[in-house]
């Protein structure tokens, strides 16, 4: 059996999350709106044809913040054409995933499912085949009372009060060529740096995200941030990161240690912006948004053989296994690990497009993923204690790779303290030893691990339960010690209070 240490202290705290750091991602892409979210003549759904089945598990996920309305298709996207009589809203070509819009659902649809959903939005414009005039076009309609052109169109349309809304993406991945008016890092930046000045004459108290690059393997990443910044540093609060892990090739101590990847992928992004803030000499810190991550390999060749020009094709519903919930678990812990710096982050997507959550027309299920995720969200708002983790590691693609991925996080005033942790191990258990001498007369509430023998086991909605999280019962309190017992490949939530909180 494999032996690991953890080491805490309640005064060495990296930061409190900020709790967009479990956000999610709505784009117009496949099923996710159309069959997902909205799907007006479907028995499940509401009488704004929300489907409420997919409302109760986003709220078992307490998700804090969706991007919209995506991704590529942002970069083509005429807000215009989503808003006001149904009846009048043109069907579109969309060429980011060569389908037919039908604009049934926009912008104040999505705004009225935020509510529902007990969520917030993450408005990105178009900076592709669109500009300046269109992000101040939509911020007027968005945040502006009354009195204008486009904000009373916004009331001609039944929304009397503004959205206010607050947290804009200025365009999409704009370095990637396979983006709609795709453009050079100093094209981008100044064009972002003008957006963003024109949206915060309209409202000064947003806050705005640059795209950084689509991956850590663009050839002009590093570069592209470094001069992006150097133009619009003084309007952007975040750049973004994006990124998505698969196992194609069937091997997963490689794919399991992709989260070692994301860290150094956050690091140097960091680096970047620290390099750049003392080139300017400025005061100001620029901060992560993380809007993009998840594993995306499984509907790759599928999707290859779509047929183009059809509405809400089933795309890229990747179906999800046990050993994908595992990374997408290290990769909540690597997130958490950085939130100093990493303030946003938007697991894509939300609803059967690579997904935590699936339907059909008679359902909803959770996927695999879905754990993690839930549990990082539900239990991971409080403070991150920085977490040292002595474990052997093994060699991988991306370097040297601990056999356990684990943080811990304290609320103070609740007087809990939650450890999550994953066990890359795939044959033998781990004993895990953590000394809570700082925490006297805390006790285990319990310890949720997601297990299986399986690592390519699913749910599916004839077997929604294949793989769902259990609790064990091989964790103790041992003269002032936390001693567990990690089953080998597994997801695991340990959960402590103060005596006097269980009373």
């Amino acid at each position: 059996m494999k032996t690991a240490e953890i080491f805490i202290d309640k005064n060495f705290k990296i930061a409190d999350t900020d709790k967009r750091l479990f956000g999610s991602f709505i784009e117009h892409l496949g099923r996710a709106v159309y069959g997902g979210i909205w799907q007006p003549e479907n028995p499940l759904s509401d009488e704004n044809g929300f489907r409420r089945d997919v409302l109760e598990l986003i709220r078992e996920i307490h998700v804090p913040l969706v991007r919209y309305p995506g991704g590529n298709f942002v970069s083509g996207y005429h807000w215009e054409d989503g808003v006001g009589p149904k009846d009048r809203r043109p069907s579109k070509i969309e060429l980011a995933w060569n389908v037919i819009e039908s604009n049934q659902f926009g912008l104040n649809e999505f705004m009225a499912w935020c509510k529902e959903a007990q969520t917030e939005p993450m408005m990105a414009i178009n900076l592709g085949t669109r500009g300046i005039e269109d992000a101040k076009n939509i911020m007027e309609y968005c945040n502006i009372g009354k009195g204008t052109y486009y904000s009373d169109l916004r009331r001609s349309h039944g929304i009397k009060d503004p959205y206010n809304i607050k947290l804009w993406c200025l365009g999409n991945e704009m370095d990637g060529p396979w983006q709609m008016g795709h453009k050079t890092a100093d094209e981008y930046g100044r064009i972002a740096q003008e957006a963003g000045r024109i949206m915060r004459m309209i409202d000064p108290d947003i806050e705005l995200v640059a795209c950084g690059s689509s991956s850590l393997d663009m050839p002009t990443f590093g570069s592209w941030e470094e001069t992006v910044l150097e133009h619009c540093y003084d309007q952007a609060d975040y750049i973004s990161l994006h990124t998505y892990y698969g196992n194609p090739e069937d091997n997963t101590p490689d794919f399991l240690a992709s989260s070692v990847a994301m860290d150094d992928f956050i690091r140097s992004v960091i680096s970047i912006c620290d390099c750049v803030k003392a080139k300017k000499r400025s005061k100001k810190t620029i901060n992560l948004s993380f809007d993009e991550w998840n594993v995306w390999y499984h509907s790759k060749e599928q999707d290859e053989k779509l047929q183009r020009w059809v509405q809400a094709p089933h795309q890229l519903e990747d179906i999800y296994n046990h050993e994908d919930a595992l990374l997408v678990g290290s990769m909540l812990i690597t997130l958490l690990k950085h939130a100093d710096r990493v303030k946003i982050a938007c697991l894509a997507q939300l609803v059967n497009v690579i997904a935590p959550i699936m339907t059909s027309d008679t359902g909803a299920w959770r996927q695999t993923t879905f754990y993690p995720y839930m549990h990082a969200s539900v239990f991971g708002r409080a403070s991150v204690l920085q977490t040292n983790v002595n474990v052997l590691t093994y060699e991988s693609i991306y370097g040297d790779a601990p056999y356990l991925d684990a943080v811990a996080v304290e609320d103070e005033e609740k007087e809990t303290l939650t450890l999550f942790a994953v066990s890359k191990d795939l044959s033998e258990p781990m004993e895990v030893t953590c000394d809570l001498r700082q925490y006297e007369g805390y006790e285990i509430v319990e310890h949720i691990e997601l297990v299986n023998n399986d690592l390519k086991a699913v749910n599916t909605q004839k077997n929604p339960e294949n793989v769902i999280p259990g609790h064990s019962s091989k964790s103790r309190i041992e003269d002032g010690k936390l001693i567990t017992v990690l089953q080998p490949k597994s997801w695991n939530v340990i959960r402590l209070s103060h005596r006097r909180g269980l009373l």
